[in-house]
């Protein structure tokens, strides 16, 4: 696959172009850093939540059940939304990885098929769009519990 790269010139513009292929998925493996982050970021925010209604149950704090039941499940779910993203997030920046490795690899001769590199490569876009999907999951189920929260408070009003 890249072993005519390897008679095409000096060492110095094998060099080049090699870095210069390696750098795309590079770039994606910032992003999905980027992503990761803000992942772990809203589950900490759930957590801190899940905190909250705890210790307020232990204080003996007034709690209606209906109200703290659905906080709950709602919070349940947007953890396994969370949780499933950032396995995917992972999944993808090590198939981002195995497509650089596989790049190197190639440049230096081996036998390496452009399917293996395809493969890596789609994995990793792939895995990176199951990731988004359930950060748009969580937001969503986020975004519903916000809802109700504000209209059960206007009915006290």
């Amino acid at each position: 696959m890249f072993g005519s790269l390897v008679d095409a010139g000096t060492g110095v513009e094998v060099s080049a172009h090699l870095i210069q292929v390696a750098l795309t998925p590079v770039f994606l493996l910032t992003a999905i850093a980027g992503f990761l982050n803000v992942f772990t970021g809203r589950l900490a925010r759930v957590a801190d939540r899940v905190n909250a209604i705890t210790r307020a149950r232990l204080e003996g704090q007034p709690i209606t059940i209906v109200g703290i039941s659905a906080d709950l499940n709602s919070l349940r779910r947007r953890t396994l939304a969370l949780q499933a993203a950032v396995v995917l997030a992972g999944v993808s920046g090590a198939s981002t990885c195995a497509a650089t490795f596989t790049i190197f690899v190639g440049t230096l001769g081996a036998n390496l098929t452009s399917l293996t590199l395809f493969i890596e490569f789609g994995l990793a876009l792939l895995s990176l769009l199951g990731a988004l999907t359930c950060f748009v999951v969580e937001m969503v189920i986020a975004s519903r519990a916000m809802i109700a929260q504000i209209a059960t408070d206007r009915e006290g009003y």
